[in-house]
């Protein structure tokens, strides 16, 4: 059964009916989740797609979105009030999913994650009560639904701060060869050693259409103009791209940029990558060589990616991490191996070689990390890339405690990704 709903009574009439009926639920945001927690099978589907009004106060440089929304929906409205805020790096993804479970972005070097920039939100619980919740309206909810919200009930609609973004930015794509690989990887750790909150990159290894070898590809960003951009940029370009595509354009169109990279259709598995930088050049060439070998010997894979963000953590951490749900605010940084094919005969099998390169990130993070428990590093897990399984060691200690204790007071669902 699917509900096309179009208010927040609509949900709050099939949250107790599923509830009453004891029926699977799951809610359709933007449809982006591969592990499949916007579907039911035999269960009720609330979409949120008839539910993307999006609306901005000039004077307050607020955006109000409604829970269907999608990326593209707040950028470029926003946009046309000279303003921005964080969100996806892919634009049709939903603000939903993105938005509780922490949000990265481009512009979170400057201005932190999504739920760093979240005012409010309305709420549907599991007992079908609407609820507004903010710092000073319902707050154990509040610090629950960002980072953990998934779990605490459909959320209808948001509220973020907006920022003035009157000026175009400097992005776009560059592509290397793979044997520039372990200087292109020097450049962008020396950017992190070096800070801007106004720049970002993320790296990614893909196979170009027709290509007989996988590429090298650095997306970069940087929030001014063309000339600082360069200079900021200078190490890359002088490694003499095959491709160098990056130019002056409004801030609404870089959430495009990435696109490509979650085209729909096909199987599609995720799986969360996690590294400390700098990233240690050897390790970057024996993954490359591991995804080289596998997308050029299996043209079924051939539309897979793997990406990793060098994105300037500092403004995240500004925020303490028992402040909100969150559990991955630190110093490592993400990644994500994006499996696209179309045989399901080829489940099995890519999926164990995705989980065993995962498993090498993991290895190199563990030795990274060693004596870094006490340190106060958040999970060194994103809950928007986890599997469909307990999200419980998603979560640090302190936090666990918390969300056991403020689902069973908010009337949340059970901490599981459903």
């Amino acid at each position: 059964m699917v509900l096309l709903a179009t208010n927040a009574d609509d949900i709050s009439k099939a949250v107790r009916f599923a509830q009453d009926s004891n029926i699977d639920l799951a809610i359709r945001g933007g449809g982006h989740s591969v592990a499949g927690t916007s579907s039911s099978d035999g269960g009720l589907v609330i979409d949120l797609s008839r539910m993307r009004k999006v609306t901005v106060d000039p004077v307050g440089k607020t955006i109000t979105a409604q829970g269907g929304a999608l990326w593209a929906d707040v950028d470029l409205t926003a946009a046309a009030h000279g303003l921005a805020t964080v969100g996806g790096t892919v634009n049709h993804t939903g603000i939903g999913g993105l938005t509780l479970g922490g949000g990265y972005g481009w512009l979170s070097a400057k201005y932190g994650l999504v739920i760093d920039n979240l005012i409010s939100a309305k709420m549907v619980l599991a007992d079908g009560r609407i609820v507004n919740t903010s710092a000073t309206e319902e707050p154990d909810l509040f610090w629950a639904i960002r980072g953990a919200g998934h779990n605490f009930g459909v959320a209808v609609e948001f509220v973020y701060q907006g920022y003035e973004q009157v000026n175009q930015v400097y992005a776009g794509p560059l592509v290397f060869s793979m044997d520039k690989l372990e200087s292109v990887i020097e450049v962008l750790n020396a950017t992190l050693q070096t800070p801007d909150e106004n720049s970002a990159a993320i790296c990614a290894l893909s196979k170009r259409p027709g290509a007989p070898d996988i590429s090298l590809i650095v997306i970069v960003f940087y929030n001014g103009n063309e000339e600082d951009a360069k200079r900021r940029f200078e190490g890359l370009f002088a490694l003499k791209p095959e491709v160098a595509d990056a130019k002056m354009i409004p801030y609404s169109e870089v959430n495009t940029l990435m696109n490509a990279a979650a085209v729909h259709g096909g199987r599609r598995s995720f799986k969360g990558l996690f590294f400390s930088p700098p990233l240690r050049l050897d390790f970057a060439r024996s993954i490359a060589s591991i995804m080289a070998q596998k997308l050029n010997n299996e043209p079924d894979m051939a539309g897979s990616v793997l990406v990793l963000e060098f994105f300037d953590m500092r403004k995240t951490l500004e925020v303490k991490l028992t402040d909100t749900a969150f559990a991955n605010r630190g110093t490592t940084l993400n990644g994500i191996l994006s499996l696209r094919y179309e045989d399901p005969a080829n489940d099995a099998k890519y999926r164990q070689w995705a989980r065993d390169l995962q498993m090498l990130f993991k290895q190199e993070l563990d030795e990274a990390r060693k004596g870094l428990e006490s340190c106060g590093e958040g999970v060194p897990q994103y809950i928007n890339y986890a599997e469909r399984k307990s999200i419980i060691p998603l979560f640090p200690l302190p936090n666990t405690s918390q969300l056991h204790n403020k689902e069973k007071r908010q009337g949340g669902i059970e901490l599981t990704l459903l």
